[in-house]
């Protein structure tokens, strides 16, 4: 038998792992891309979610006539005819009461107004902290002044007026397409990070040829590609359901979308960069998600809060970018009629993405 010469027995190495190109970050956007899609209830969460959010709140808040106003008259000599009268105002309803019964259903917000008439006044009691009990007051008094041989010295004319862009699901749409953005780029991108950390997942991607810097930017290209579908879906669900128009530039919005995107993927991977638990990075998540939810006017305008909170409302990462939306969708402004939003939210982007490169680690 001839032997072999000694190279031969000996078996290969495997070919040495380089570093450099795009072919790792391509390959990881990708796997990125197949994961996301084999997850129903992700799918769920980034695509039907936002939908029943839409449906639900619209038909909640949609445009109506305001609700007939609740008068409590007090039982007396007059209350039969202070009830006739008031039942003939428009928008008002009033029923006779004992004294107490009326004082409780004021009390407890089942009237809006109790009217007690004596030898001396007329008086009305209301809660001065609820608008319909102040308008229930102004109607009911102009309506008994009017019955006690009150003329009026100007001839009115009302004339309703309802212009689009001016109903609360027009206000609330940009609102929630940005509320998606946030909870896509913390949850999406800076929970996925950890709950990959605690699989061992990224030990076994340090061995790969793929950066972390091409592993952050991954994550958050990974997320920006579902970006544009889902709130295309978002603003032609709003469109076709409740007639939500939007009067700038669609490139704008998409601009907006695409920052905003960036943005809150780069705030979730600062906040991913070292945590080791889901519990730590939930906790994070939430404590930063509330005052956004609550104060940077997504669901209602900020300008409720007081004069010394505006300032710290106004620094919130989702402030810049619901009142950009808002700006461009429904007074159509232009991208450099929102320089001073797009500033914030790109500041917020860049910042906590250098923050992640400088401190993440593999484990």
């Amino acid at each position: 038998m001839t032997s072999q010469p000694a190279s031969a027995a000996r078996p290969l190495p495997p070919p040495a792992v380089t570093a450099g190109g795009h072919a790792p970050l391509r390959a990881f956007i990708a796997s990125r891309l197949v994961e996301f899609c084999r997850e129903p209830e992700a799918l769920f969460w980034v695509y039907g979610f936002p939908l029943v959010m839409i449906l639900s709140l619209g038909i909640a808040f949609r445009q109506q006539p305001l609700a007939s106003l609740r008068v409590d008259v007090v039982a007396g000599p007059a209350a039969a005819a202070d009830a006739a009268t008031l039942n003939a105002a428009p928008g008002l309803t009033a029923t006779i009461r004992p004294q107490a019964e009326a004082a409780e259903r004021l009390r407890t917000g089942r009237a809006d107004l109790v009217v007690e008439r004596s030898a001396a006044a007329v008086e009305f009691r209301t809660d001065p902290t609820r608008p319909e009990a102040v308008l229930a007051r102004d109607r009911a008094h102009d309506a008994l002044e009017r019955a006690a041989g009150r003329r009026d010295l100007l001839t009115v004319r009302d004339t309703p007026v309802e212009s689009p862009g001016g109903r609360y699901i027009d206000f609330l749409v940009p609102g929630l397409m940005a509320l998606s953005l946030m909870g896509g780029g913390l949850w999406g991108v800076g929970f996925a990070v950890v709950e990959m950390r605690i699989r061992k997942l990224l030990k076994r991607f340090f061995a790969t040829p793929l950066a972390h810097w091409q592993f952050l930017f991954g994550m958050m290209a990974g997320r920006m590609l579902f970006v544009i579908p889902e709130m295309v879906l978002l603003v032609v669900a709003a469109r076709l359901l409740f007639g939500v128009q939007v009067f700038g530039s669609a490139a704008a919005v998409v601009a907006l979308l695409v920052l905003g995107a960036t943005a809150f993927a780069g705030i979730g991977l600062a906040i991913a960069a070292r945590a080791k638990t889901l519990e730590a990075v939930s906790g994070a998540l939430n404590l930063i998600m509330l005052p956004m939810w609550l104060g940077s006017g997504v669901f209602f305008s900020r300008e409720r809060y007081p004069d010394w909170l505006q300032p710290v409302l106004a620094a919130l990462p989702l402030t810049p970018l619901v009142d950009a939306l808002r700006g461009v969708m429904l007074e159509g402004r232009t991208l450099a009629g929102c320089a001073g939003e797009i500033t914030a939210i790109a500041a917020w982007g860049i910042i906590c993405f250098a923050i992640a490169l400088r401190i993440f680690r593999w484990q």
